[in-house]
């Protein structure tokens, strides 16, 4: 064949653009099991950091994840146990947040030293891109434990500062709601802002877009999960009586 001619340098790229490409897929499906498995460390390192568990080793996440972590449940939007999560990675870890819905909504039940904590992720969009992260509520679900917030793409020095612990522990004992209401109010404000010390948090100077992004990330999150958290207080004062799966709920708690 006439390696100077058009047919030879057709034929040449085309075997060259099928071999790479099956190199390519080879690759990538060699390596997939590695990529889930540091996403899901990745996922667990995030959860645990919500939990004020933060700076560990690679190695020490999965052991400290199944230590803490009582279960991966998935709960329906009144505080209903749809699965348990015990057999933990196989329910909420899993969900995928297209499927997440008001009967398919993700918890992570937590034991901290030896004081029942509650995850919730929640979702949200800065600035530029999306936001994500989870709040860890105490047992009496009125008050934060702790948070963790990450994004995709907010400005460095500015918005991106959401990351930061310091920024994050900011959340840490505040109240989920005014008194004698319902709607979560907890939220972030602008920052030096601050009027309410036991619901607001003091924002990120110079990203007040973001900050708003965070406060509805926040605001609109947790009150997906209102049936639960009414459930579970209506359980901690033992009032039960017109509170749906309350009953359930308080069963299982005289159970434990």
């Amino acid at each position: 064949m006439n390696t100077n001619s058009n047919t030879y340098t057709i034929i040449y790229a085309s075997v060259m653009v099928i071999i790479v490409a099956f190199l390519l897929a080879f690759v990538s499906s060699s390596l997939k099991p590695i990529q889930d498995a540091n996403v899901a460390i990745d996922k667990k390192s995030q959860i645990l950091a919500s939990l004020n568990i933060r700076g560990l080793e690679k190695s020490e996440i999965e052991s400290k994840y199944d230590a803490v972590i009582v279960g991966d449940q998935i709960i329906k939007a009144d505080g209903a146990v749809v699965n348990d999560g015990a057999a933990k990675d196989e329910a909420a870890f899993v969900l995928d947040s297209k499927e997440v819905n008001e009967n398919n909504m993700p918890l992570y039940v937590a034991n901290v030293d030896g004081a029942t904590k509650y995850v919730i992720p929640v979702t949200g969009r800065g600035l530029w891109g999306g936001l994500w992260g989870y709040i860890a509520l105490n047992d009496d679900c009125k008050t934060v434990f702790g948070a963790y917030m990450s994004h995709e793409s907010e400005t460095a020095g500015l918005g991106a500062l959401l990351v930061e612990t310091w920024f994050q522990e900011r959340f840490l004992g505040k109240n989920l709601f005014k008194e004698n209401t319902d709607e979560v109010a907890l939220t972030v404000v602008k920052a030096g802002a601050v009027k309410d010390e036991a619901i607001e948090v003091d924002g990120l100077t110079g990203a007040t877009l973001t900050t708003n992004g965070i406060a509805a990330m926040v605001q609109e999150g947790l009150q997906k999960y209102i049936g639960f958290i009414n459930t579970k207080t209506a359980v901690q004062q033992g009032a039960c009586e017109e509170v749906p799966c309350c009953e359930e709920q308080a069963c299982e708690k005289t159970e434990e």
